[in-house]
């Protein structure tokens, strides 16, 4: 069978398991269109809150609910605990039939263990396993950029495209590669970890460890730190962007940049223009090594539009290997925003939705 363009069509289930590309072919099955309808919701773990949404067929949220992250010093159970509450009380109010879970930090190949989350206390944490049990329902396990990058593909800016990369810009660097309508997790679960590529040897120390990482050079984190030195400096050029803090240097935050670039602040405009520089050498690297289609660009830097994107969409075309003799991916940003993750998830769970008899669900004593 093919598609319009002429290329393979892909079979629909193992794309959403995101089986590797062997396995899948073996398996040649497609999900019924009523198992592809069913509402499932999808819960979005970030380090400040958990946001749970009953999400439809056509990646639509019907109802969401959100509560603050417990502290990170708790035990996972708590965060657990916060999850569960969520989930059961929309599916007091709403026929659902999965779970999907969008954790920022790394999870397995299997989508059940959160091996490592940077703002929580989970380490090699069985996740699947332990909310499935409470819960009653099929549950899957996935990263939060492979969840956003899967609801760009299918429901947003990525609709089409055969080779999608996303990079979220965000505290840092996230990224996800949905390859012919498979998310493409890596050997071991771990791919797209590209705000680590090394851009600056011997450059600003990561917190991961390392000198030089792309997200030193280009994320909120980036941002916010050169607009915090200056002003720290006095320099007279960040006094209209220190008064818009109160005077207080710590005030100063990502979007209070972004706002003071959308009003026309010069600093503010440049300390983007640098930001969105760095993005562009980024891509650029990332389009030697995945060739792809199109590039969506996602998370809150985003917010930014064109005061990041085009000097971004510059410097690729300024740094890609093989310039004026190859064709170049596009530059988008993302579709649907800051619910990305929640939407994926919920539609990769569809993966494992089965319809079942009503059954009553409590909530577990703790």
């Amino acid at each position: 069978m093919t598609s319009p363009n002429g290329r393979p069509s892909q079979p629909v289930l193992p794309a959403l398991l995101g089986l590797g590309r062997r396995s899948a072919d073996r398996r040649r099955r497609t999900l019924p269109a009523s198992v592809l309808r069913l509402p499932t919701i999808g819960v979005d773990i970030g380090g400040t809150k958990v946001i749970a949404g009953v999400v439809d067929g056509e990646g639509k949220i019907v109802e969401q609910l959100r509560a603050e992250t417990p502290h990170r010093s708790k035990s996972p159970q708590v965060v657990e605990d916060v999850i569960v509450d969520l989930v059961l009380e929309l599916a007091d109010r709403h026929d659902v039939h999965a779970v999907g879970i969008g954790a920022a930090g790394w999870v397995d190949a299997d989508r059940s263990r959160v091996l490592f989350a940077p703002h929580l206390n989970w380490r090699n944490e069985p996740l699947r396993d332990a909310l499935s049990e409470r819960l009653r329902f099929p549950v899957v396990v996935e990263n939060d950029a492979n969840a956003a990058a899967w609801a760009e593909w299918r429901f947003g800016a990525g609709r089409g495209e055969d080779l999608l990369v996303m990079i979220t810009l965000g505290t840092g660097i996230g990224g996800a590669v949905v390859r012919h309508g498979y998310v493409d997790r890596g050997r071991y679960g771990l791919a797209g970890e590209f705000g680590h590529m090394q851009v600056v040897p011997a450059g600003q120390r990561c917190p991961c460890g390392n000198r030089g990482c792309w997200e030193q050079y280009s994320s909120g984190n980036a941002l916010v730190r050169e607009a915090r030195e200056l002003a720290a400096a006095e320099s007279p050029v960040a006094q209209p962007l220190l008064a818009m803090a109160g005077g207080d240097v710590a005030a100063i935050t990502g979007p209070l940049v972004t706002e003071a670039a959308q009003q026309g602040d010069p600093m503010a405009v440049e300390l983007l223009h640098d930001i969105g520089t760095w993005l562009g050498v980024g891509l650029a690297n990332l389009a030697a090594a995945l060739d792809p289609g199109r590039f969506v660009i996602g998370g809150g830097v985003s917010a930014a539009g064109d005061l990041l994107l085009a000097p971004a969409q510059d410097a690729f075309r300024r740094t890609l290997t093989g310039r004026g003799f190859r064709p170049e991916a596009q530059l988008a940003r993302a579709a649907l925003g800051n619910e990305a993750g929640l939407i994926g998830a919920a539609d990769l769970a569809r993966s494992v939705a089965r319809r079942f008899r009503t059954v009553k669900r409590s909530r577990v004593e703790r």
